[in-house]
């Protein structure tokens, strides 16, 4: 809502935020969001953990400096290849691409990772400024579809002003009914891709792809699927980390709690810790799970009991934080129809449920890789290496032990996110996931993957902890990767389907 009340005024004069029903008591954003909540990039964070890692990695440019426009010619300008021998170039693009001139909260957090920030900036770079199927206004409007339908203001917000800036058609931003017509009818397959992506078929690739004016291509079908998957994915990054709006936005025509999860982030008192023993109990599993493995393999016909059960266990899985649980309207809302139409479990309870996507019959290695490689140019490559680096990432630790092998643990995470969207992997043993992860890791997976703008911070502290906010993050990025690689695979097969 607009904040134009006099701040002399009596406290009745004050204006009432129509989202979370309370008095905005002072027009400066940028106070009112430091009175509400934490300061520094993210709200689960310590400030100085993130600023340190910053300074650790990054030579300081003076980027900040240059225009935008003349910052964003040097980018494009940049040849790939220098990502390989050039020191920090992941946050030296972050500034050159940001239209403060400096890293913003997102960065900074996600940059705990330098190595995985690279690949990641990268593939966005690339799905949203250099050459392909769609002009860019589209672009940035297609990420606003996708980001509101978590609410992630964060987002939206940064990709208006993208918006403003690119400067055409900005009737849309009054809503999505202001937008054209082949936009519009993008929005079916944006809410089955982000609540309930097996619900996609053929039908609906061949709706978006019938003759007409409104039509679409197949190239810039693919290149839309890409940008919704990653901002869908990319909304459960943010809550799930605590992100804070970035406080040099201009804002000052909205409620703070519209740029923070409508309330979301809690403010608790910090859990008291837990006892040594819950690092050697994970240690200890992972010992046994290797031993069991060397001495004998489960059978195929156990491998597919066990993904049943962990599928059907899922159910339970913070379905009591959850039940009629109801987030309020906000001004992002312009942007979503059917508001209603949210996550429900892929294994429902007496229902007929949809069959089990089994990965060897369409993967991503085998079958989504080339599909969106060849119909968009480059895009498969950069997604695989931003992938490969998430799953692939290791610094041989754990908490505060060293030399020790996470592989285990990093596919367990991986892997049951996609069991939770009925993907089945024929070689993995769905028993590890139960071993490896307690029951308020699943709570905060779920609640990350399938809920994000109900993420608090009680979820993010019940869990691990004792190990780093740099490892929490860590699992962030799997679940990120994790959730944009099982819608990929939907609607890459749908297409498939159609094509074939």
């Amino acid at each position: 809502m607009n904040v134009n009340a006099d701040p002399h005024a009596s406290p009745s004069t004050y204006p009432i935020c129509s989202v979370c029903q309370k008095m905005i008591f002072d027009k400066e954003p940028s106070r009112s969001i430091h009175r509400l909540y934490s300061t520094g990039p993210s709200s689960f964070i310590p400030e100085e953990e993130v600023r340190d890692s910053i300074r650790h990695t990054h030579t300081r440019t003076h980027t900040n400096s240059l225009p935008f426009f003349l910052c964003i010619q040097i980018v494009e300008a940049w040849s790939l290849d220098m990502w390989v021998v050039e020191p920090h170039a992941e946050l030296l693009l972050a500034e050159l691409c940001s239209p403060t001139g400096r890293l913003d909260h997102l960065t900074q957090v996600m940059g705990l990772h330098p190595h995985y920030l690279q690949a990641f900036l990268r593939c966005q770079f690339y799905l949203l400024r250099r050459d392909g199927p769609l002009p860019l206004h589209y672009r940035h409007y297609i990420a606003i579809m996708a980001a509101a339908r978590h609410q992630c203001w964060f987002l939206v917000l940064l990709h208006v002003q993208e918006f403003y800036r690119i400067g055409v058609c900005l009737e849309w931003l009054k809503g999505l009914q202001y937008a054209n017509e082949k936009l519009r009818n993008l929005n079916t397959l944006n809410k089955i891709l982000a609540h309930r992506p097996w619900l996609i078929t053929k039908e609906h690739i061949e709706a978006l792809l019938k003759t007409g004016e409104n039509s679409w291509s197949l190239a810039e079908l693919v290149h839309a699927v890409v940008l919704l998957a990653h901002f869908h994915a990319l909304a459960s990054f943010i809550f799930g980390s605590g992100i804070n709006p970035d406080t040099l936005t201009p804002v000052s025509s909205y409620c703070t709690c519209e740029l923070t999860g409508f309330g979301q982030l809690e403010q608790d008192i910090l859990l008291s810790k837990s006892p040594e023993s819950e690092l050697e109990s994970l240690l200890e599993r992972m010992r046994r799970l290797r031993e069991e493995k060397e001495e004998e393999e489960a059978s195929e016909e156990e491998m597919v009991i066990r993904f049943e059960k962990e599928k059907k266990e899922s159910l339970f899985v913070g379905s009591t934080d959850f039940d009629d649980q109801m987030i309020s309207p906000s001004r992002v809302s312009r942007f979503v129809e059917d508001a209603a139409f949210g996550y429900q479990d892929f294994a429902r309870r007496g229902e007929d449920n949809p069959p089990t996507f089994r990965a060897q019959d369409y993967s991503w290695e085998d079958h989504g890789f080339s599909l969106v490689n060849r119909l968009y140019s480059d895009i498969g490559l950069l997604l695989d290496e931003k992938f490969r680096t998430a799953c692939d990432l290791t610094y041989y630790n754990m908490a505060s032990r060293e030399g020790v092998d996470t592989s285990m643990l990093r596919r367990a995470l991986f892997n049951y996110v996609h069991c939770m969207y009925g993907i089945r992997y024929d070689d993995y043993d769905y028993g590890e996931v139960n071993q490896l992860l307690e029951r308020n890791l699943k709570v905060y997976i779920k609640t990350v993957t399938c809920y994000p703008e109900r993420t608090t911070r009680r979820m993010y502290d019940r869990y691990w902890h004792q190990f780093r906010h740099s490892e929490k993050v860590h699992v962030n990025l799997l679940l990120m990767e994790a959730r944009m690689q099982a819608e990929l695979l939907y609607a890459l097969r749908a297409i498939t389907q159609y094509m074939t």
